[in-house]
């Protein structure tokens, strides 16, 4: 053996070769599918980019991924950006990637769509589950931020429509990494302070990068949370957030929140003064139709007890010529008459009852007369 050769150890050459690498290709991107993906309970992510004819190790730790906008999942077709090096350890050489974007779709894009199949399984969106906004809130909690356009829009419409209804402001930042804690933070403090009847949500318009956190679990699920009505309320016309369709009503603009929520007060007196109108025309109507009514049951009452009247009239006249014709009266007319002996009163039906001396009263068909018994017989 040639004393001058040098030998390397397993280290030393791992390590040449790693230094090799790493100065020959510096940082690459690489497109591949992602495949045998293991996330690991130190946030670190280990997995494989492959393509038709070789397989590539990858590993992304966990302050890298944690900024990824979407979930990686196996078949996944992307790009990652990195440095190539060797794993001492293993000795075999590996891309440490620390940025990835799917192909062919935007990172924001697909973690949209992500969140929303998620959130729509577990029944966030649900129609029956949306409470109705208050027809005339008294307060309403703002969550957005105390210097954007959107507050000074939603002030203005209050101040112009009806300003009796009181606003409560919950100051956020609205982009940023922090302003999703932040939202959710004020929608359930707003939740624990209660004495507020609905809650707009929102921020003014601008780039999907600044509307983003409205796009964020944390918001959705204290949205599906609140205790109290929540009206989405972010700057954009045409697109959907998340929170759109988590909350019970979404409003394309705060603008057109303020709208919705607070009524006009002129229209609302205007309103009430139609409504009295028709109140009083109907009360009126109704007033003469009982009127009309009572004059037709008087009528009515009246023929009934006129033909009741004549009916008694009929039966008395039947009666009282029953009991005239059964009544002594009647006999005493016929020329009879009726005698009482006295002083007891009791009328005289048999002459053995009287003797001479005793005296009687006679009832003759007009007058009566008092006579003394001389005599009686058969």
């Amino acid at each position: 053996m040639d004393d001058n050769k040098h030998i390397y150890t397993v280290s030393e050459l791992t390590r040449e070769a790693r230094m090799l690498l790493e100065s020959a290709f510096g940082a690459v991107w690489v497109q591949g599918e992602i495949s045998n993906l293991i996330a690991h309970s130190s946030g670190h992510m280990y997995f494989s980019l492959k393509d038709e004819g070789a397989v590539l190790n990858c590993a992304m730790f966990r302050a890298e991924n944690q900024l990824l906008k979407f979930a990686p999942k196996d078949g996944m077709q992307v790009l990652c950006s990195g440095r190539v090096s060797i794993y001492d350890k293993q000795g075999r050489y590996q891309l440490y990637v620390q940025a990835m974007e799917p192909k062919g779709l935007g990172a924001l894009q697909l973690a949209f769509q992500q969140l929303k199949e998620k959130l729509q399984k577990e029944g966030l969106f649900d129609q029956a589950r949306k409470r109705p906004i208050p027809f005339l809130p008294r307060r309403i909690g703002i969550v957005t931020s105390p210097t954007g356009a959107a507050i000074r829009d939603i002030l203005k419409i209050s101040t112009g429509r009806f300003q009796n209804v009181e606003i409560i402001i919950n100051p956020v930042k609205v982009q940023g990494e922090t302003a999703a804690r932040e939202i959710a933070a004020a929608i359930k403090g707003f939740n624990e302070y209660g004495n507020i009847d609905v809650m707009i949500v929102g921020r003014g318009g601008g780039s999907v990068e600044d509307l983003w956190p409205f796009n964020e679990e944390i918001v959705a699920r204290a949205i599906f949370d609140s205790k109290i009505p929540v009206i989405s309320a972010v700057g954009h016309e045409v697109d959907f957030t998340i929170s759109d369709f988590v909350a019970d009503l979404r409003a394309s603009t705060p603008s057109e929140a303020a709208k919705l929520v607070i009524p006009e007060k002129e229209k609302l007196i205007s309103d009430i003064e139609a409504l009295y109108r028709r109140l009083t025309n109907s009360f009126l109507t109704l007033v003469l139709q009982m009127g009309q009514r009572l004059d037709d049951l008087t009528h009515s009452l009246a023929i009934g007890l006129d033909h009741l009247i004549k009916l008694n009239k009929e039966a008395f006249n039947t009666v009282t010529g029953k009991l005239e014709a059964l009544s002594p009266l009647a006999v005493l007319s016929r020329g009879y008459s009726i005698t009482f002996k006295l002083p007891d009163g009791k009328s005289v039906k048999d002459a053995g009852s009287l003797k001479g001396g005793d005296k009687v009263k006679t009832i003759l068909n007009k007058g009566k007369f008092i006579s003394t018994v001389e005599k009686t017989g058969d």
